[in-house]
């Protein structure tokens, strides 16, 4: 087994929605991401609902990659075209770098099963040296993109941790 499987990374799941923020929603996709995670060896650090505020997302990413350290930072939901929709605007303020092959697999993936995937917004980039993806809010678009990136995920942060292996092979 190599270093990249033996490592055990952090994460943390951030879902953005109004209706849940205030208790007027439970939150299924957050959950549902956290028990995939989980059961693919990540530990769970952190996990919050927070409105659509691009201000309040900002400061909740900045806080997770800077001071928590964590090495996945999973968003769920305002990925899409609502006005209410800037999780990718205040995950690219926070970016040092972006990953654009792995938005484009998950958008690629989503358009098999659904025209609308076209209309996802959503980012994947680097924060120091944590993983921010942002994923749909729907508990089952959510689910179907996470499981685009699952296979790649522990060695990408395998890589950003400065694992030395090559990705061929």
């Amino acid at each position: 087994m190599s270093a990249q499987q033996d490592e055990h990374y952090t994460f943390g799941v951030l879902t953005l929605s109004d209706k849940g923020s205030r208790g007027e929603r439970e939150d299924t996709s957050g959950k549902t991401l956290m028990a995939i995670l989980g059961d693919q060896g990540y530990k769970s650090v952190a996990y919050t609902v927070i409105a659509d505020e691009k201000e309040e997302i900002v400061s909740t990413l900045t806080s997770w990659a800077d001071e928590l350290s964590l090495d996945l930072i999973i968003t769920t939901g305002g990925t899409g075209l609502s006005p209410r929709d800037v999780t990718p605007e205040a995950t690219i303020e926070v970016l040092d770098k972006e990953v654009p092959g792995m938005a484009e697999a998950m958008r690629q993936a989503s358009m098999r099963i659904t025209p609308n995937g076209m209309l996802s917004r959503g980012v994947v980039g680097i924060r120091g040296r944590s993983l921010i993806v942002n994923l749909p809010g729907s508990q089952k678009a959510a689910r179907e993109n996470l499981e685009v990136v699952l296979p790649v995920l522990k060695h990408a942060l395998y890589k950003l941790k400065g694992g030395a292996a090559d990705c061929g092979g």
